[in-house]
């Protein structure tokens, strides 16, 4: 019943409001792993992410939040935009030329692993041994990845963990900076300025290495384009703000392991990917990594 007391309860709106952010992330893989059979890696995701920018912008303005930066966080803003969005966005993209979108996912978001690692130089967390598991979980589950299908196979893979690993630990970096040096300014407004200037490399990139032809793209690339735009990069952002008013900050964390869940299966349900005990195995120890990390 819409009125029904339950619902109107912050916890369950939050917890509803995690769900919808979690399966937008999640279920962002296999389109995108489908779109770059018709579009170059960076076009696929500039030009969606640049549309993103522009209608998160205007949501956010007419929710009344002011998109306004305060003078001298415009650096941190910048480094913020390039480790969070580029590297993140580029990199993970750049991966699915050479992974399934399922061991892409799954590599991508060993990130809380690489954070509590980079926190003992930057923020004097010295690493615990819990943490110490938790980097041997993550290490594992990225051998699972590269060595499951044999040794040629394996090498065959190895540039596509690089660029899947690189904008892990890059992401990883960015959280840990960001927490170093937190930016003083509203979230959903931060979002906003993040990913539009973390596009911009994205941007000049595919237009000065990159020929899309975009007359040829098919019905279903567009809808995929439109996708990843409208849902992962702007509803799942507000939602996921929107849940964090509404839930602790550990339990919305938590929330996040269903992502690469739902990557993984979405991959192997869609793409026809393999999903055997080799696929149950890595995304086992990732997701006990992760899990680690954030109880401890």
């Amino acid at each position: 019943m819409p009125n029904s007391p339950a619902l109107q309860r912050p916890e369950t709106a939050g917890f509803l409001l995690l769900l919808v952010a979690v399966l937008g992330w999640g279920s962002n893989w296999p389109p995108l792993k489908l779109l770059l059979l018709e579009l170059p890696p960076l076009a696929a995701r500039a030009w969606a992410g640049v549309a993103a920018a522009l209608v998160l912008a205007v949501l956010v303005r007419a929710a009344g939040v002011p998109l306004g930066v305060p003078r001298g966080l415009w650096p941190r803003l910048w480094l913020a935009a390039l480790l969070n969005i580029t590297s993140w966005m580029g990199f993970a993209t750049l991966s699915l030329l050479w992974l399934d979108a399922g061991e892409a996912c799954i590599v991508s978001y060993t990130m809380p692993v690489w954070a509590a690692l980079l926190a003992w130089p930057l923020l004097g967390e010295r690493p615990t041994p819990r943490r110490l598991l938790a980097l041997g979980c993550g290490l594992a589950g990225l051998v699972v990845v590269v060595g499951g299908g044999g040794f040629a196979a394996g090498l065959g893979k190895l540039p596509g963990i690089a660029f899947a690993l690189g904008g892990s630990v890059l992401f990883a970096l960015g959280t840990v900076v960001t927490k170093r040096w937190p930016l003083a300014m509203q979230p959903a407004a931060a979002v906003v300025w993040q990913v539009g200037l973390g596009m911009l490399p994205l941007l000049v990139g595919t237009l000065l290495l990159e020929s899309p032809d975009f007359a040829a793209l098919s019905t279903r690339g567009w809808v995929f384009l439109a996708y990843m735009a409208a849902f992962p990069l702007c509803l799942c952002y507000l939602a996921w703000f929107a849940a964090l008013r509404r839930l602790p900050a550990s339990v919305a964390t938590m929330g996040t392991l269903l992502a690469p869940i739902v990557g993984v299966l979405g991959s192997a349900l869609l793409l026809g990917e393999p999903f055997g005990l080799r696929q149950v195995a890595a995304l086992g120890l990732t997701l006990g990594g992760v899990l680690l990390v954030v109880r401890g």
